[in-house]
């Protein structure tokens, strides 16, 4: 006796594939996300075969009627993917303002052809790391630009030669940032890193935080650690006061790393990261490439974030704030945060 067409093992295979196949259409946002995915993944990955950061840039010109100017495409129509990244030569202030004309005061940019779907603000802790500003400046306006971002490159200088304080610093940032747009997204972005794919969108996660720099070259395209949360991350405003944004008592080490991460698990969220191909960083920083992982680790006996959380962050931000100035390039936040103070 034959089997009926349900009862056919074979037929069943055929149905649970194609369950699974219409679930991650659906999933991807349609038949197009997903066949553009499978298309492009092997371009995505191939860092063999790089592109200048400003390839095809030219393309945005300014919109013939701004009034019926449409929204930007979901996916920018210049992607590349890898990008190459060299730090050989300097580049000047005036090359970079020469080859980002659209780039208005204050480092602010929106798109000549369209209107930005997103709006991102770039915040970078900042004292006394020139060349590594300029380089930073240098591949990052075109970066954003790529993905028709409306932007501005905050930096926030601390003044004096006090102890380092990179999460205090980002805190004032947030604050001062939100004073002059609704951010949809605040990119806390070390000054020392360069993204390497313009994949790596700089927008946020719709529900939790997210780590950008999930593989960077001095870690072997590694995490160092599993909870690391270092280097670059993307935070809704919403996400950064949830968390009473970043510790204001960590001065000058990489602790905060670990106390970030806590906060984000006691405030209900979780971590999600960019995919480490994707979310590649070349770091310039050579006095550390032969660091151990274990190095970025930091004891954990001075600060006990949960109990301290909620009382050490955005509630409790105290600074002074010397000057605002627009530069061509960016917007330069100085500002008196204190000192260490003894035995912290």
């Amino acid at each position: 006796m034959s089997l009926s067409r349900v009862e056919n093992p074979c037929f069943l295979l055929f149905l649970l594939v194609f369950q699974a196949i219409f679930i991650l259409i659906l999933y991807q946002g349609g038949p197009s996300n997903v066949f553009h995915g499978f298309l492009d993944s092997h371009q995505i990955q191939d860092y063999s075969k790089t592109h200048d950061v400003y390839t095809n840039l030219s393309f945005f010109t300014h919109a013939p009627n701004e009034d019926t100017m449409p929204y930007c495409s979901v996916q920018s129509p210049i992607f590349v993917g890898p990008l190459t990244i060299t730090f050989r030569v300097l580049p000047s202030e005036r090359m970079i303002i020469q080859k980002n004309p659209l780039v208005q005061s204050g480092g602010h940019y929106r798109p000549p052809h369209c209107l930005a779907r997103y709006k991102s603000a770039i915040l970078v802790a900042y004292r006394n790391q020139e060349q590594y500003l300029r380089h930073l400046l240098y591949y990052l306006h075109p970066f954003l630009q790529r993905q028709q971002l409306s932007y501005s490159i905050y930096l926030i200088q601390q003044v004096g030669n006090g102890t380092f304080n990179r999460a205090k610093l980002l805190n004032v940032g947030v604050r001062e940032a939100l004073k002059d747009e609704d951010w949809d997204c605040l990119l806390l972005h070390d000054v020392n890193l360069i993204p390497e794919n313009d994949y790596n969108l700089y927008v946020c996660d719709e529900y939790y935080p997210k780590h950008m720099a999930s593989a960077m070259d001095k870690f072997q395209y590694n995490l160092p650690y599993k909870s690391f949360f270092g280097g670059v991350s993307a935070l809704t405003p919403e996400h950064y006061m949830k968390m009473n944004g970043f510790p204001n008592t960590y001065w000058g080490d990489d602790g905060e790393n670990d106390d970030i991460a806590t906060r984000i698990q006691l405030a209900g969220m979780k971590i999600v990261r960019t995919p480490p191909h994707i979310g590649r960083y070349k770091v310039m920083d050579s006095k550390k490439e032969t660091e151990i992982r274990e190095s970025w680790r930091r004891p954990a006996s001075r600060h006990n974030t949960r109990k301290t959380w909620k009382d050490d962050g955005m509630n409790s931000l105290e600074f002074k704030l010397l000057f605002r100035k627009k530069h061509p390039l960016y917007t330069n936040i100085t500002v008196d945060i204190g000192y260490v103070p003894p035995f912290s």
